[in-house]
């Protein structure tokens, strides 16, 4: 059997070399799971390593084209088959409706998809029905494409309540939104700076052959991904992976204090820790306490920091409940990256897009509005509460910020960033954004506590 190599995305993992049919059939099985509302992340940790790079990079690109790939179905087949076959007949169509982006030729996908067909038990008897859809759609493909070219799903390949309130929050940059979202999100490192200043580091990248451009106080982004044990002093703490948007964080909450004082801080949500260190970085004196309802992912917490060779108190709890987790003593500042439907990381998880539901914003706007209202009276007058969620929804961001203020008199909004759109730099805020627009979409509000 012919094999195929395909690399894995985002961070140029190492190729895999297997039959491609089997690819397919792990890929295929992987939109399945996302439909049926189980993470990508969860289901790829279930593919057997050896294939899990190149299903990562053929699932990344099948779920980016999952609306217009199901528009197609629609076409070829009104009813649509058993799930597992449906979920192979549309896999197939998402990577080579485009024949110009297709990571294999179109008609080697084609017979290769036939084969996993033919090799999997809950799609045998459906092998030839997906050889017919498939054979067609070669013939008339032209036909096909420009009928769903009117389908907003499949021209955006988002799903429809999703493009209707992008266009409702942000009607000048909605249509940037969505093609961003099309687009592989790059690697963005944060520069330890009690190791090195972004300069240093820029050149110890160059001279491993690495090039990059600096993205606000502590960032460069590098012009390729690589893996991270390619990045000088990666175990020694010297750089970590964080996205520009995510390391407007700390520099805006601790902005003007004195980053020798023993602040006080609270992490409210803190997994897997990039904020965290990042406080660390720049006031090495907090005392931080960084707390996460999993213990799993404290354990990543735990992980990050000593990398960094910065120390934290973590706890596993829950932030809603500070009755089983604090001491009784104010804190002077808080991070809240409140629980959210993740709609600005979506390049970076395009399963997100198919996992949500238009019920979604709401409800997790109830739990942000819950943290805010338990976590406010932890913090000192003349304290600062950073909130923050990595979603555009405004839904997510200003209109649970605003309600916030209406309800709390001694809560005053200081100038900060709003929502990030990517591509769009807020002026006027206190931190250099990344200007060349590649960084994630996000959220920001901060807040000082006052007398009331």
């Amino acid at each position: 059997m012919k094999t195929f190599n395909t690399q894995a995305e985002p961070r140029g993992s190492a190729l895999a070399s297997e039959p491609l049919w089997r690819l397919l059939q792990a890929t295929a099985s992987a939109v399945q799971a996302v439909r049926a509302g189980r993470s990508l992340t969860a289901q790829l940790q279930s593919v057997p390593h050896a294939l899990r790079p190149g299903v990562q990079s053929l699932s990344f690109h099948a779920l980016r084209q999952l609306g217009r790939a199901t528009a197609l179905r629609e076409l070829l087949a009104s009813k649509a088959p058993p799930p597992a076959a449906d979920a192979l007949l549309c896999t197939a169509l998402a990577l080579c409706w485009d024949e110009s982006q297709a990571p294999y030729p179109v008609h080697t996908l084609v017979n290769q998809v036939v084969q996993a067909a033919r090799q999997q038990r809950s799609t045998q008897g459906q092998s030839g029905f997906i050889n017919a859809c498939l054979r067609r759609f070669l013939r008339e493909r032209q036909a096909l494409v420009d009928q769903t070219s009117g389908n907003p799903q499949a021209q955006w390949n988002h799903p429809l309540w999703w493009i209707e309130r992008l266009q409702a929050d942000h009607p000048e940059h909605w249509q940037a939104l969505l093609r961003m979202a099309q687009t592989p999100a790059p690697m963005t490192l944060r520069v330890n700076r009690q190791h090195h200043n972004v300069r240093d580091y820029q050149d110890a990248l160059a001279a491993q052959g690495l090039a990059s451009t600096p993205v606000g106080p502590d960032g460069l982004q590098l012009d390729k991904a690589v893996p991270v044990h390619q990045l000088p002093g990666f175990e020694q703490g010297h750089a970590s992976v964080q996205d520009a948007a995510a390391q407007v964080a700390a520099p805006l909450m601790l902005q003007d204090w004195n980053s020798q004082h023993p602040w006080r801080v609270l992490d409210a949500c803190a997994a897997p820790g990039g904020k965290t260190g990042h406080l660390l970085e720049i006031c090495p004196q907090a005392q931080v306490l960084a707390l996460d309802v999993d213990e799993d992912r404290c354990a990543r917490i735990h992980e990050n920091l000593e990398r960094l060779g910065v120390k934290a108190q973590v706890r596993a709890a829950d932030a809603s409940m500070p009755e089983t987790w604090w001491d009784g003593l104010a804190f002077d500042a808080i991070l809240l990256d409140a629980p959210c439907t993740a709609s600005g990381i979506v390049r970076r998880h395009p399963d997100v897009r198919w996992l949500r539901r238009p019920t979604d914003s709401a409800q997790l706007a109830k739990v942000q509005a819950h943290l805010l209202e338990t976590l406010w009276p932890l913090l000192k007058v003349g304290g600062r509460l950073l909130y923050c969620t990595c979603s555009v929804f405004k839904l997510e961001g200003d209109d649970v910020m605003q309600a916030f203020l209406q309800r709390n008199t001694d809560a005053v909004l200081l100038p900060s960033a709003g929502h990030l759109i990517p591509g769009n730099a807020p002026s006027g805020l206190p931190v250099v954004d990344n200007h060349l627009g590649e960084h994630d979409g996000f959220y920001y509000a901060l807040l000082e506590k006052r007398q009331d």
